[in-house]
């Protein structure tokens, strides 16, 4: 079953042109001049019904612009939508029972009272009555490991405490459908894996569809199994999570730190040198000119290795390597 189809959305905002100079400024103060910024263009895509999708793009892509249109808080310039079966600009109301929303910089729980107030001022909302809300409460908490969290001050949490707390507020009325807008934005390597299981715990066991956005490329590998990729409010890539890695994700950062001081020329032929110091090294290199063991091996014969870390490059260098494709004219999708 479809829970998100979306066809040709369009959605053009009007700004007004600052003009230069005394003179221009009276003008533009009585007789005002407008140029259109064109968000969302022609946007086409679905979602199946419990589906882990990627929705990303650098910022200015339009994904929060699409987002809202989703959730029903702005309306389309044209084109058309339907979110679990309804159309979200005009049943609204109707929709919100049956998903969950969570803007990273836009916290929904009340900054000076405990998370667990907000959440049974929510379950007043969604109409559960007060034992249902707590049960559900504890099943969350449970989840999202924020127990002796939830009769904190939400002002007196982390970031990362508070946004497990935001996600699990958004579960309380069990969604079938989670838009996730870059929930992790800001958050520590514990606080993000915290997130991810949590959500993947959420799909698993009660079936969530989870429509994310995010600049992480762990996200990206942690949660969605297929990804979309917009530029200037248009499509630029679709396909499988797995087949984004495959072709795009194929350079490696590598950094290591040694036992004792080394002294070596770390040169090795499709290695790119980023950083040397007295113990350790951080090297760049693409898997597919060149094999991770040799690197491995070369780096290991330098001495005694005490941490070594593999890691992917920033999603805004894939992205760029995309858009780059798209520029030369070369098709990125399948």
């Amino acid at each position: 079953m479809t829970s998100i189809e979306v066809s040709n959305l369009r959605k053009t905002f009007q700004t007004k042109r600052k003009a230069a100079g005394l003179g221009g400024s009276l003008r533009s103060l009585f007789k005002p001049e407008y140029s259109s910024v064109e968000a969302v263009r022609e946007l086409s895509f679905q979602m199946e019904s419990g589906e882990l999708l990627g929705f990303i793009g650098p910022n200015g892509a339009g994904k929060s612009t699409t987002i809202k249109m989703l959730t029903g808080i702005l309306h389309p310039s044209g084109g058309a939508a339907r979110v679990l079966g309804f159309i979200p600009w005009t049943e609204r109301q109707k929709l919100a029972y049956h998903i969950g929303t969570v803007f990273g910089q836009r916290p929904q729980l009340w900054y000076h009272l405990p998370a667990m107030d907000t959440f049974f001022l929510f379950g007043k909302i969604y109409e559960l009555d007060d034992r249902e809300t707590k049960k559900r409460v504890d099943f969350l908490a449970e989840a999202f490991e924020i127990q002796d969290l939830l009769d904190v001050p939400v002002r007196k949490l982390s970031l990362g405490q508070r946004m497990r707390c935001e996600v699990a507020a958004s579960l309380l009325h069990r969604p079938k459908l989670l838009l996730l807008d870059e929930p992790s934005i800001g958050l520590d390597v514990v606080a993000k894996q915290h997130i991810r299981d949590a959500i993947k715990r959420m799909n698993q066991e009660e079936g969530v569809g989870v429509l994310l956005t995010s600049h992480d490329a762990g996200d990206l590998e942690a949660l969605c199994k297929r990804v979309i990729i917009v530029n200037h409010g248009q499509i630029v890539y679709e396909d499988r999570v797995s087949n984004l890695k495959r072709r795009f994700l194929t350079t490696k950062l590598v950094q290591v730190r040694y036992a004792e001081e080394v002294a070596r020329d770390f040169s090795i032929n499709g290695v790119e040198t980023l950083k040397v110091g007295h113990y350790g090294v951080k090297l760049k290199f693409d898997t597919t000119q060149t094999p991770v063991d040799s690197v491995i091996s070369h780096l290991s014969d330098a001495g005694d290795i005490m941490d070594i870390t593999i890691s992917d490059p920033p999603l805004e260098e894939v992205i760029a390597k995309i858009y780059q494709e798209v520029g030369e004219g070369r098709q990125v999708n399948k």
